[in-house]
């Protein structure tokens, strides 16, 4: 039977429904010291319900995608299929604005400059292009950002999901998914901001006193200075996304959560995390090559097969359509499984961390337990005896 989630419906509990709260360790009864862990920890779905290792977490997300690949490429397709062309709808309108202006800005004869207002329209247009972009491209990865932790918190309990319930869950919480990716960014981004702020007006003031030379270096070591800063606060917020889902969260909250479950593992979530972008862009280049190959041979057979100083044949238009699309199709399916795996390691991340502070193994287990347990038949009763 395919699970659907209600509104109301997290598939997992949330902070303080179990243990310790917030982060902190969970009450195991009299001397607070937990009981030996079992022999074999049970498995309902794609890892054993206790704290996991760096295997099992590469392993999980393996089996999660093997499991659930047609319900993530149908959503991660889907979001594609309306952030794209929303996209080149954008850059096209932006375009068919300014057209009138490119020409005086960029073929101009030589010596001549461009008109003030033919730039300033330009600039303006690209910077509105840039806003608008980086807002859609903000709500598709919040959509993808969702749905791993959507379609994850189903394989840990071992139950099946549908589109249909993915795209309604994954959608429910995009916004807060979203608002949580937006203030991750911004708060990283502040020391680099800042070392800014700082080099752009030295420099400036350098370059009027005629002393540019000697201080072209402090903008790269600021900005060197300012990465370590920015790298421990997007690890430090790395599991907000899987609490926005998980436990129906704000973006504040969510970013608190991750706070308090990444504090003292740092170094492991942040290393787990790296190895996971690494191998996820690995093997997303492995997909993406044989698709790269055909499409480049299929492009250099078109291009021999035109005859030199002619234009190109209805099959020579042919062949280049097909190459492109074929590398483009590679592209999106290597983008699919890299956004798609990250994503699913992070979550498991978030799961592992919950297991090892809060005692959310047990919690699942119980609520598992609970589901499986017969329900009480009404016994049939008996005819009352005759007058």
């Amino acid at each position: 039977m395919t699970h659907d989630s209600g509104p109301g419906d997290t598939g997992f509990p949330g902070a303080g429904e179990y243990g310790g709260g917030w982060g902190s360790a969970p009450q195991w009864g009299p001397g607070a010291w937990p009981p030996p862990p079992p022999p074999t920890a049970p498995q309902p779905g794609v890892v054993p319900l206790r704290p996991l290792a760096l295997g099992e977490i590469l392993s999980g997300s393996f089996a999660t995608i093997r499991r659930h690949w047609k319900q993530l490429a149908g959503v991660i397709l889907a979001v594609q299929a309306c952030v794209l062309p929303v996209m080149a709808l954008v850059v096209g309108v932006a375009v068919a604005a300014v057209h009138r202006h490119i020409g005086p800005v960029f073929d101009l004869p030589p010596g001549e400059e461009p008109a003030a207002e033919d730039v300033v329209a330009l600039v303006v247009a690209a910077c509105v292009v840039l806003v608008l972009l980086g807002l859609i491209g903000l709500l598709g990865m919040a959509v993808l950002a969702a749905l791993c932790p959507a379609v994850l918190k189903e394989a840990v309990m071992g139950r099946p999901t549908s589109f249909r319930a993915l795209w309604r869950a994954t959608l429910r919480r995009a916004p807060a998914v979203a608002g949580a990716l937006f203030l991750t960014a911004v708060i990283a981004a502040f020391p680099v901001l800042l070392a800014l702020a700082v080099a752009v007006p030295v420099m400036v003031s350098a370059a009027a006193a005629d002393r540019a030379t000697a201080l072209l270096g402090l903008p790269p070591v600021l900005l060197l200075a300012a990465l370590p800063p920015a790298v421990w606060l997007t690890t430090r917020f790395a599991l907000a996304p899987a609490a926005v889902v998980m436990e129906d969260a704000g973006p504040i909250t969510a970013l608190r959560r991750s706070a308090a479950l990444v504090r003292g593992d740092w170094w492991r979530v942040f290393g787990i995390t790296v190895l996971a972008g690494l191998l996820g862009s690995a093997i997303a280049w492995l997909i993406q090559l044989p698709f790269n190959l055909v499409g480049s041979v299929t492009l250099v057979a078109a291009l021999q097969g035109v005859p030199e100083g002619a234009g190109p044949s209805a099959g020579a238009v042919t062949a280049l359509v097909s190459g492109l699309l074929i590398a483009v199709l590679g592209g999106a399916v290597g983008q699919m499984f890299q956004i798609g795996f990250t994503q699913l390691v992070s979550s498991l991340l978030y799961v592992d961390q919950r297991m090892r502070r809060e005692g959310l193994a047990e919690a699942l287990l119980a609520g598992l337990a609970t589901d499986q347990a017969p329900t009480p038949q009404p016994q049939p009763q008996e005819p009352p005896a005759g007058r």
